[in-house]
């Protein structure tokens, strides 16, 4: 079994502490690292090539919004979930535009915490339930501010009946595997979907092709 190999990043020990005691319990988790800031995380991410970073948002000497967007810089692939208490946009919006592959808070479950860790390693974007009802209000409210609706439309009819397919089974969680099945196709197809998809709408990752089809309501 290829187990998914984790690095915990917290500037509180007892949540460190706590995560690891938990996460050693599953049978596909290594822990391979931890780090108490985004500085830490950034030299054990190259020390130790870990396939997902849970990162705390609120740390002293690097935060994990700064940490996320360079890390993505190094490296592309790699999965970063947030693990927060902190709800309020200015944390949500920052951390996602970083390219972290998923928001969770740290009341949640722990049961959830397994799930979503393994759908972020599988490439699926990751939102606790109170997450998707900030940003999903906030994308609503904005909309129109942001940018005039007729671009939107004009970006949106830029895409093919298949590639607005794609892009809606994108913003529900899909990984290219997922799409592929519901679809009917091969999951080759989906990925050339994908990129043709990231490039009409000039957006960096899946992520932020998500949010654009939670923006424009496609979801």
């Amino acid at each position: 079994m290829n187990k998914i190999k984790l690095l915990l990043v917290d500037d509180h020990a007892v949540v460190i502490k706590g995560l690891s005691f938990f996460l050693k319990t599953i049978e596909d988790f290594v822990i391979v690292g931890e780090a108490g800031n985004g500085e830490e995380a950034l030299e054990k991410t190259e020390a130790l090539r870990p396939d997902v970073v849970l990162m705390d948002l609120v740390m002293p000497i690097m935060d994990g919004v700064t940490a996320t967007e360079k890390l993505k810089e190094r490296y592309p692939d790699l999965k970063i979930l947030v693990l927060t208490s902190m709800t309020d946009r200015d944390h949500i919006l920052p951390a996602l535009r970083a390219g972290a592959s998923g928001y969770m808070l740290k009341d949640m479950q722990p049961e959830q915490l397994v799930e979503a860790i393994r759908g972020a390693y599988s490439g699926n974007i990751q939102l606790h339930p109170d997450i998707s009802a900030h940003l999903m209000s906030h994308f609503l409210s904005s909309a129109s501010e942001d940018q005039p609706k007729e671009t939107f439309h004009s970006l949106i009819n830029e895409l093919t009946v298949r590639e607005k397919e794609v892009l809606q089974l994108i913003a529900q969680g899909m990984s290219n595997k997922e799409i592929a099945s519901t679809l009917f196709i091969a999951e080759k197809t989906v990925k050339t979907h994908v990129s043709s998809i990231l490039s009409k709408l000039d957006l960096a990752d899946r992520t932020q092709a998500a949010l654009f089809a939670v923006k424009n309501k496609m979801v």
